[in-house]
This record gives structure tokens, C-alpha cells and sequence, in this order.
């Protein structure tokens, strides 16, 4: 049996009808902080997300739906309706991914719900919103990423926009949807009136773009691809090791006096091309190779315990060896073990952010068999008995 839910949102329930990451993410940072998530899925078939991975390892699965308890209703059919509109008479949030307008066409738009549920808060994740021109395209993470501004400046400047190895836009877009319903969850404490969270994914990203938009606006300066380095920001990069990569930045007048020091060149800190932020802005391809230099002969416990010894800003560039065995994660928990059926001693982030009186937890990965809560939480909320259930999954309702 899982551990019983623990945080600051064990009296919320969360119905939640989305698949795949955006949506998913979202609900999976309320059931961390202890609320009752009830993932609807297509009877069949479920969210495609249990299938993703390298093949025979589906562990993507195990972190989104981790917490939560699974059931299924066929959405394209009346019952399977019914089933939604119950639950929510009974709930805080409805988090949904669909395109804008599906919920609408099987009679469960906010309109419809909210005559269920006054106070209820509908959280609507998408690519490009509920209104708009664009309201009714698909939308993906990378398509939205690219939309925001985000792919254009990722990668080498002589090559096509890199990616980010993970579905960047659709975690930011679960974030930021989480974060509108809990500020409109304040909001229902003092009026009592549900309402909808409308997040995308474009301006998920577009909001972490920091003054792209306004460095155009003012300035017609547009950002460009610069690989591993941020224009006039030096020294701040990767410099390679013997046995591995660091970044060292140390791009404030004295963090970089101090590495002058550590590196054993104190003479630079007076050089007029290293003197100010703006000349090393304007040297910085010169002083990456005076500092890669000194690194090539240094492994990276050495790069570091120079640099820690004397002031300066270091980090090995982990990977996920780096983070199993590393002192610090293990200090703070930063990884734990989650309890797993098919995947014993599964290892996954903790919850965070890290709350000091009422942490959550990662009670349990998510279940492995489709619908498995589907009799519980049908027999517990609704009311129905064993047979009725039954009834409902040899018609292809559950």
C-alpha cells in the first residue's frame, strides 16, 4: 500500500483528463504536495506516455503519474460523461490538455461544469490557448518552444536551433498551470467563485525569455545562437578537464580577480583587456582559451577544489552517474528511492520545492495497469456498487 498523502494539499482533489507531459506535469506537482489526483484515461488504450521510452524501459511514466490514482472512462460516450460530471461535483480542479474546444464538443466545457460546480477551477493547458487565431491548431512542446523565442537562440551559431534534451515548453507550461490554480484557489478562499487558468506552452516559454522581446523593441538588437556562452557575459563557460567538463563563471570584477589568483596569473586582473566587465566582454573568446588552457592539464576534483579554495563559481557538468552518487543530492534527498511494483528501487527527484512544515512526498510510481483505481474510486466517490462497475467495463464505458 502507498504511504498516506502527506503536503499542504491533502484537502484538494484534482480530476485530471489530460496526456502525455504538459497537462500530466502539472498534476503530477499536486499529488507531490499531497492532493487526491484521479487520472481519467481512455479505457483501452490509456495516455500514450506509458509506452514512451527506450524500449522494454516505459520509466517516463513512472515519474508523471507517480501519486496518483488512475481510472477509465471513454470520454466520446455519455456514461463515460456522466462519470466526469460526478466526480467534479466533488472536486477543487479539472486539469485537462485536450484541443481547445474537444471538452466543449462532449458537453464538459467550463460552462457545463461550472452549474456542476460553482467553485470549480478548470486548469487548461495547450499549445497556443483557448482563444486566438492559433486556439485551435495542435500544439507540441517544440513547436511551442519555437514559437516563444527559445529554439531560435539554443545551440551553435553556424548550425539549425538545437534542442534541449527534455520537452522543455510542456514542463514550464504544467509549472506555470499550476501556479494560476493555486493563485486562483487563494482567490476561491475569499469569494467562493471558481474560474479557468488558461496556460500555454508558447508563453510559458516566452515568459523565461528574459528582455528579448524589449532588446529588439528599444535597440533592434536581436539575440542570435552563441553555443555554451552569453555574449559579453566572460569568463562564464565550459572548459573541458582531463576527465570531464566544469563550468566556471566568474564574470563579476572580484570573483574574477580571485581566479586570476587561482589560476596563477594575477598579472590579468591589471591586463586592460581583462580590466573591466565590458573589455572581458569584448576579449572573451581570448580569455576562454587562456582559462581552457590551464584546465586541459587539470582533472576536474582539481578544477574544482582550486576554484572552491579560492572564491570562484564551479560545477562539474552532471550526468545522471554524477547525480547517484553525489554527497550533496544525497544530503538533501535530492533524488529518493519511490516505492515501484514493476520497477523495485526505482530512484526519481524528490518533491520541490523543499516546504519545511509540510513537505510532500513521492509516495509511489505511478500504477502499471490501466484503470487499476477504476472499482475504488467509483465505489468510494460515486457510489456504485462492484456490479455497476462491472457493467460499465464489459460495455467499453470503464
Amino acid at each position: 500500500m502507498p504511504a498516506p498523502r502527506t503536503g499542504p494539499l491533502t484537502d484538494l482533489r484534482v480530476i485530471e483528463l489530460g496526456q502525455l507531459i504538459a497537462g500530466p506535469f502539472c498534476g503530477q506537482i499536486f499529488a507531490d504536495f499531497g492532493a487526491d489526483v484521479i487520472k481519467v484515461e481512455p479505457p483501452g488504450q490509456g495516455d500514450p506516455l506509458r509506452e514512451w521510452g527506450r524500449e522494454g524501459f516505459p520509466l517516463w511514466w513512472s515519474v508523471v503519474a507517480r501519486g496518483k490514482r488512475c481510472i477509465t472512462a471513454n470520454l466520446r460516450e455519455k456514461e463515460g460523461q456522466d462519470i466526469v460530471r460526478r466526480l467534479v461535483a466533488e472536486a477543487d480542479f479539472l486539469l485537462e490538455n485536450f484541443r481547445p474546444g474537444t471538452l466543449e464538443k462532449w458537453g464538459l466545457g467550463y460552462d457545463d461544469l461550472k452549474k456542476i460546480n460553482p467553485r470549480l477551477i478548470m486548469i487548461r493547458v495547450s499549445g497556443y490557448g483557448q482563444t486566438g487565431p492559433y486556439a485551435s491548431r495542435a500544439g507540441y512542446a517544440s513547436v511551442g518552444e519555437a514559437m516563444g523565442g527559445l529554439r531560435y537562440v539554443m545551440g551553435e551559431a553556424d548550425r539549425r536551433p538545437s534542442r534541449a534534451g527534455i520537452s522543455l515548453g510542456d514542463s514550464l507550461a504544467g509549472l506555470y498551470a499550476a501556479l494560476g490554480a493555486l493563485a486562483a484557489l487563494h482567490h476561491r478562499e475569499k469569494t467562493g467563485e471558481g474560474q479557468v487558468i488558461d496556460a500555454t506552452i508558447y508563453e510559458s516559454v516566452l515568459s523565461v525569455m528574459e528582455g528579448l522581446v524589449p532588446e529588439y523593441q528599444f535597440e533592434g538588437y536581436i539575440r542570435e545562437r552563441t553555443g555554451s556562452y552569453l555574449p559579453g557575459i566572460a569568463p562564464s563557460n565550459i572548459y573541458e578537464g582531463t576527465d570531464g567538463m566544469v563550468i566556471i563563471a566568474a564574470n563579476q570584477d572580484t570573483v574574477f580577480a580571485r581566479l586570476c589568483d587561482a589560476i596563477g596569473q594575477p598579472a590579468l586582473k591589471e591586463e586592460p583587456a581583462y580590466v573591466s566587465h565590458i573589455a572581458r566582454g569584448k576579449n572573451q573568446k581570448a580569455l576562454d582559451e587562456l582559462i581552457q588552457q590551464w584546465a586541459s592539464t587539470r582533472t576536474i576534483v582539481e578544477i574544482e577544489r582550486i576554484m572552491i579554495d579560492n572564491g570562484v563559481p564551479v560545477g562539474k557538468v552532471y550526468r545522471a552517474p554524477d547525480m547517484l552518487v553525489d554527497p550533496h543530492y544525497a544530503a538533501r534527498e535530492t533524488l529518493v528511492e519511490v516505492p515501484s511494483d514493476r520497477w523495485p528501487g526505482i530512484r526519481q527527484q524528490n518533491v520541490f520545492p523543499k516546504l519545511s512544515s509540510t513537505p510532500g512526498m513521492a509516495r509511489w510510481a505511478g500504477p502499471d495497469t490501466l484503470g487499476s483505481h477504476t472499482e475504488e474510486v467509483l465505489t468510494e466517490l460515486l457510489d456504485l456498487t462492484p456490479d455497476q462497475v462491472a457493467k460499465l467495463r464489459a460495455s467499453g464505458i470503464v
